[in-house]
């Protein structure tokens, strides 16, 4: 059933990232499987990502937003573009260096698609400086909020930071002047740091003419000056600006003509070869010790930096002029997400709401009675986390309780579900964690919390070899009436309490007997040997969800050619994989109607006629980070509907352990499907949408069309009723 998808208004407002365009004149009935290969077919998934970064700093110049979150939404570019040079820069790198330069689907060499990301960040970072400088810094002063610079401080404030530089900051420094008993030191991953250029001899005759500081770790990074020496409450400088200011007194007797800042950013991506090792999480903290002095792959540095600095700076770090980037501002623009919480100003943040939790699971003292009776569907944030929790505190407490076990991915330092599982362990229950150390940026938290757990007497378990666990899983066993009862929660976000207020996830609470007996049979699976079992309901990285996926696709299109109901929707955070894109490609073709949700990297181009005029694909940015994983088939009219923790890229379907999990109750299905899919297509205020040249427009409403915007709406629905 061919179905015609609506052409939505766009704004001017897009991304300014382009690819190459496509230029396809073929007939629906002229594109075989064969041209499928073809790399004009796919975006390449470098630039798609710093699309997607473009499109969270869009946010900053929204004026529609609360000024502090514009503000913050500058930093997490910021922070964003970080990690691209830290993974996917430096893995590219790290390639070329070994000789690999195997073309990505789209047809760009390595070569050429570090070029292009230079020339993208180049033009990203500028922007960035014009929204700090132009826009939000004038801005906040307006609502007395003030960054004040070197040339702006009083009389009065230049005598208190002064006094506040030698006081507190000077004793923490140490300048280091190069000479040959002073080489050029080790600088630690995205540190901030100066190079002073000096004239003069020290008190032993040396005259190097540099010396380098460090701004230390331990001090925070902005700086407020008392009220009493400035005309507000909010009246902030960086720390930067005041070891700038001051460094002179450093170098005493010696003549200071030029102070710059520079930041270099390091490959963070950590190799162990886990067939090699006998202790992995020994090998890990080995790895994390030279994390911060890996390979450069970034420099950064203060815009009037001059031409010499920079190339001694460079020659130092091994880097060539193509890493070079210059910043008109402070190299550590990340760090003024600290103002968002200093200002104390919530009248220009997000309103605040609370979390709905269902009537039925708020009071309950016995949550396995609700569970029971019915299968739970929570969309988190808009729905609270505490049930999970609650759950979990009520079967440590539990005597009936037997076994627990539960994947954990990311947690967080202060992790309450960890400190259940070390009480649940303490009180005799059996506990099993499994454990997955090799988190990006997590793996040092998450080598503690084993630590923690394994004094315990909870049984923690790592994992697979050469596979991430990525599945959200929790199990608790049971006894009831003389035989044993399993619970099940099954998630697409991580156990961590802080996300769960920011990203949005779907969890499932099922006593269901062959959902619970699948997940019970994927932990056998992870901490014990044996062949694979096959399960009733839940699909699972990496032996069939791939092949799963393939299948419905194929399905869809068998419903289409036979004039039966047919549709694809799916909502996820990339879409890389290319036989999955292929699958779509033919289903658009055979005229099945496919909408996606996609919140970063998507390779797929649609729009392409005769191919992919059936495929739209849209990016939602808003105040939460849009994580949840939803995959919707129309399957000619009877609705399948699944809930995922893998997206559809190559990590997830094929080197980590994924679960995927159907939502039975049809009222459920519903709500999933809508909340995730069909109110994404209505969203007029936060949604984008992707071209065939990989191109972002920001969608608009038209004049008689209500307002909506997919998170407020949620929040509407779930909160206030």
């Amino acid at each position: 059933m061919t179905q015609d998808l609506p052409k939505p208004k766009l704004s001017a407002e897009d991304t300014g990232i382009r690819e190459t365009p496509i230029q396809v004149t073929q007939s629906l009935s002229d594109w075989r499987d064969d041209d499928l290969n073809d790399p004009a077919l796919y975006l390449n998934r470098e630039l798609s990502l710093l699309s997607f970064n473009h499109r969270v700093m869009a946010l900053a110049r929204d004026q529609r937003l609360p000024l502090l979150e514009r503000l913050r939404f500058l930093c997490i570019s910021c922070t964003n573009l970080d990690e691209f040079f830290e993974v996917r820069v430096a893995s590219i790198r790290q390639r070329m260096q070994h000789g690999i330069n195997q073309a990505s689907p789209d047809g760009l060499s390595l070569g050429q698609t570090l070029e292009a990301i230079r020339d993208a960040v180049l033009a990203m970072v500028t922007e960035q400086y014009r929204i700090l400088n132009d826009e939000l810094t004038p801005e906040l002063r307006q609502q007395d909020i003030r960054i004040l610079r070197r040339s702006k401080w009083t009389d009065h404030q230049r005598q208190w930071l002064h006094e506040h530089f030698r006081q507190d900051i000077m004793p923490v420094l140490s300048p280091l002047g190069l000479d040959p008993a002073h080489p050029f030191p080790r600088i630690l991953n995205k540190s901030l740091n100066f190079a002073v250029s000096l004239d003069g001899e020290d008190a032993f005759g040396r005259d190097s003419g540099m010396a380098l500081v460090r701004a230390p770790r331990s001090l925070p990074r902005i700086i407020r000056i008392p009220q009493a020496h400035s005309q507000g409450p909010n009246d902030f400088v960086f720390l930067s600006s005041v070891i700038h200011a001051f460094i002179s007194e450093l170098f005493p007797g010696m003549q200071v003509h030029g102070c710059y800042q520079f930041r270099v950013t390091r490959n963070s991506e950590l190799f162990v070869d886990e067939e090699e090792v006998e202790d992995l999480a020994r090998a890990l903290e080995g790895e994390l010790m030279a994390r911060g002095f890996a390979e450069a792959v970034r420099l950064e540095v203060a815009v009037n930096c001059p031409d010499d600095i920079c190339q001694f700076l460079a020659m130092q770090f091994g880097l060539e002029d193509e890493a070079i980037y210059k910043c008109d501002g402070p190299v550590n623009l990340n760090r003024m997400s600290a103002i968002c919480d200093l200002a104390d100003r919530a009248d220009l943040c997000y309103p605040a709401f609370q979390p709905a939790t269902p009537r039925a699971l708020m009071t309950q003292d016995n949550l396995f009675s609700a569970i029971e009776r019915q299968d739970w569907m929570l969309h988190h944030p808009y729905d609270s986390f505490s049930p999970i929790v609650d759950l979990m505190r009520q079967a440590v407490a539990d005597p009936a309780v037997l076994a627990i076990k539960q994947t954990l991915y990311r947690t967080g330092v202060d992790s309450v579900l960890v400190g259940l599982l070390i009480e649940a362990a303490r009180a005799g229950k059996d506990v099993t964690a499994i454990v997955e150390l090799r988190a990006r940026f997590d793996e040092e938290a998450n080598i503690a919390l084993a630590t923690r757990m394994q004094e315990a007497g909870v049984q923690v378990v790592y994992g697979v070899v050469g596979h991430k666990t990525h599945a959200k899983m929790m199990l608790i066993v049971r006894r009831e009436q003389n035989q044993l009862k399993r619970y099940a929660h099954l998630g697409t976000g991580n156990y961590h309490q802080g996300t769960a207020k920011s990203y949005t996830d779907w969890s499932l609470l099922t006593a269901n007997e062959q959902m619970t007996e699948d997940v019970h049979r994927i932990f056998q699976q992870l901490s014990g040997l044996g062949q694979t079992q096959t399960l009733h309901h839940l699909w699972r990285s990496p032996f069939d969800l791939h092949a799963k996926l393939l299948e419905s696709i194929e399905r869809e299109i068998e419903h289409a050619r036979a004039n039966r109901p047919s549709g694809i929707d799916a909502k996820m955070n990339g879409l890389t994989e290319p036989s999955i894109i292929q699958a779509l490609y033919r289903a658009s073709r055979a005229g099945v109607p496919i909408r996606l949700v996609v919140r970063g990297v998507c390779c797929l181009r649609p729009g392409i006629v005769g191919l992919s005029e059936n495929i739209q694909v849209r990016s939602i940015l808003g105040r939460f980070l849009e994580h949840s994983r939803v995959y919707h088939f129309i399957n000619g009219g009877q609705p399948h509907t699944m809930a995922a923790s893998a997206d559809w890229m190559e990590r997830n379907l094929f080197q980590r352990v994924e679960a995927c999990f159907p939502i039975l109750n049809p009222d459920d299905s519903a709500k999933v499907w809508q909340e995730s899919i069909e109110m994404a297509f209505l969203d007029n205020q936060s949604a984008w949408l992707l071209d065939s040249e990989g191109h972002y427009s920001l969608i608009q409403r038209e004049e008689n069309d209500p307002l909506i915007e997919l998170q407020t709406e949620l929040i509407s629905r779930h909160c206030d009723g």
